[in-house]
């Protein structure tokens, strides 16, 4: 059930990545002890970090608004981190049955040239998004570690910063108490970085992959009759497709059966990610503004721009890469429809298989009239729409937050 021997990069990156978030199949009792401990790690870690920065967010609320800026970000992130990994915690094991899924059915299968086309620009397509975004969030958390190396050199130990300001009378400027709480403090920000980015990149996959095999179902739809491999007979079937009216059913049932696979993983990937879904796209606005204001108009180092540059060009690359996956889900399930009124049922004559062709190909249509999707809970369907509509929020939002600051300055 390991699916890292592949030649998926977004795959076996993505598993790495999962990994360390704990989330991930395990092959035996140790392993899976080992997962929890990582689980229970990353949740520490968090809780730890969400007091470091809820304390001093609560000190600098009235004293530096640049400040409070900064640390809500941090806040937000973090909690998004933390929320994407007890809600895939808690459905583990329909987490589980979808890596599962994706080995058996989806990597292994026995395709035709055309077929591979399909996987291979599907692959191409997650490895582009998933290499990017990944990319965009190691250099936001190196960013992070570099900007309180960046103002600490040449201070002297009772002027040195730690990445996340700690408040109380412990001497944590001196050596080695500064080093140690450094280590830890970078430690837990990879883990929170981690668990913030590498289920997104897993959603891209699933999503990404159904995709293909709905236009795997929409071409063996379209091309029926080329699923004869008997080259001896494959003159006469094309001639006298008429003759083949059991055989042309068969080859649609199977199908069909495809067709209702897909449609119930999508059901099992609703069931995963609609949670997720909803908050993503309710953070996700808040994040771009505040990340704008912070490159924009705090009066901050130039280091800590730095930062909300590549969170902001990342957490963007991420809302493309979420909703641009859920859309062409959407699109590929719908076009089913097309490929099954492009079946080839009008060289059938109405007979017993003529007519019972005819008739689940109708229900075929039907269904794909109403596309497989991810949501927000219920409350909306993802697609690109989404993005420009979390666009259309954030800049609003810091419009808003514009002119607040110059009313006050």
């Amino acid at each position: 059930m390991i699916v890292e021997h592949t030649d998926d990069i977004s795959i076996r990156l993505t598993s790495i990545f999962m990994k360390l978030s704990g989330i991930w199949i395990a092959t035996d009792n140790i392993e899976q002890r080992c997962r929890n401990i990582t689980v229970a790690y990353n949740v520490g870690g968090m809780l730890f970090m969400a007091w470091i920065v809820g304390e001093d967010t609560y000190y600098v609320r009235q004293e530096d608004f640049g400040v409070f800026v900064y640390n809500m970000c941090n806040v937000l992130s973090l909690g998004m981190a933390m929320f994407k990994i007890l809600v895939l915690f808690t459905h583990r094991k329909d987490l589980f049955y979808l890596i599962a899924y994706l080995k058996q059915k989806f990597l292994q299968s026995d395709y035709d040239e055309y077929e591979k086309t399909i996987v291979d620009t599907c692959k191409r397509a997650s490895a582009f998004f998933v290499c990017t975004f990944t990319c965009f969030a190691h250099a936001t958390l190196i960013s992070y570690v570099m900007y309180p190396i960046a103002v600490n050199f040449g201070k002297n130990d009772s002027d040195r910063i730690l990445p996340f300001t700690i408040r109380g009378n412990l001497p944590i400027t001196m050596t080695p108490y500064f080093e140690i709480l450094f280590l830890i403090q970078v430690l837990f920000l990879y883990q929170i970085g981690v668990c913030y980015f590498c289920f997104d990149n897993f959603l891209c996959i699933m999503n990404f992959h159904a995709a293909a095999q709905f236009r795997i179902v929409q071409y063996r739809l379209e091309n029926m009759k080329c699923a004869n491999n008997d080259e001896k007979n494959s003159d006469k079937w094309n001639k006298s497709p008429c003759q083949y009216g059991e055989q042309y059913y068969a080859i649609l049932r199977a199908n069909i059966k495809q067709h209702q696979a897909l449609i119930a993983y999508c059901d099992k990937l609703e069931k995963v990610f609609s949670s997720f879904a909803l908050g993503q796209v309710l953070v996700f606005s808040l994040i771009i503004c505040l990340d704008g204001y912070q490159v924009l108009m705090a009066d901050a180092p130039l280091i800590r721009r730095i930062i909300f540059v590549f969170h902001t060009i990342g957490c963007t690359a991420q809302l493309l890469m979420f909703t641009y996956s859920c859309d062409c889900l959407i699109q590929d399930s719908t076009n089913v429809a097309s490929a099954a009124y492009s079946a080839p049922w009008s060289d059938l004559q109405m007979n017993q298989y003529g007519s019972m062709l005819r008739g689940d190909l109708i229900f075929v249509v039907m269904r794909s009239r109403l596309p497989c999707c991810l949501t927000a809970r219920g409350f909306f369907v993802v697609s690109l729409e989404t993005y420009t509509s979390v666009m259309s929020t954030a800049v609003s939002y810091f419009t808003l937050l514009k002119q607040r600051t110059t009313v006050e300055s």
